[in-house]
């Protein structure tokens, strides 16, 4: 996708400057206690428990039918810190396949240890998937897609904390 340049990127970087100072509100509280879970679409439901519990060691914690969907799963993987990843599937119906558009998830960060961070990486090799990173000047990430194109992005960065910087306590 091309990237903005010259007199359009200086007047993009001046606007997010303009809303950094009108808006930004470090150390104010929230009005809630976190995200419950995230709920995705798969295409697979026995897919995507072999991935994310499988390859990650993400825990499939429950798998129940979908109360909005007669023969509809939803289940749920335990991403550490008292969070749910969330899933469903719609037998039957036909979904595009994933794209990266407004609305959608473009990646889900998903903080991890050294240790953690490189078995990970081993996994994904000994699998044959494919990542970006560490090599992009950042090297502290990597980035892959779950069998449903989903984003995923394993970061070794402390929750509440961005490129260093704490931003949560």
């Amino acid at each position: 996708m091309p990237q903005p340049e010259g007199q359009e990127l200086h007047e993009i970087r001046a606007r997010r400057e303009s809303l950094r100072e009108r808006y930004l509100r470090p150390g104010q509280p929230t009005t809630v206690r976190g995200i419950h879970h995230l709920a995705l679409i798969c295409r697979d439901v026995e897919e995507t428990i072999e991935f994310y519990q499988g390859l990650l060691g993400f825990p499939l914690v429950e798998l129940v039918e979908n109360r909005d969907y007669a023969g509809s799963s939803h289940f749920f993987f335990d991403i550490g810190n008292r969070n749910l990843l969330g899933f469903f599937d719609f037998p039957g119906h036909d979904h595009p396949p994933f794209a990266e558009t407004i609305g959608g998830v473009q990646h889900l960060a998903i903080s991890v240890s050294a240790e953690m961070f490189d078995a990970a990486k081993k996994k994904l090799d000994d699998a044959g998937i494919s990542y970006l990173g560490p090599d992009r000047g950042v090297e502290d990430s990597v980035y892959f897609r779950d069998p449903n194109g989903v984003g995923l992005e394993l970061y070794q960065e402390r929750l509440g904390v961005f490129n260093g910087t704490t931003l949560l306590d």
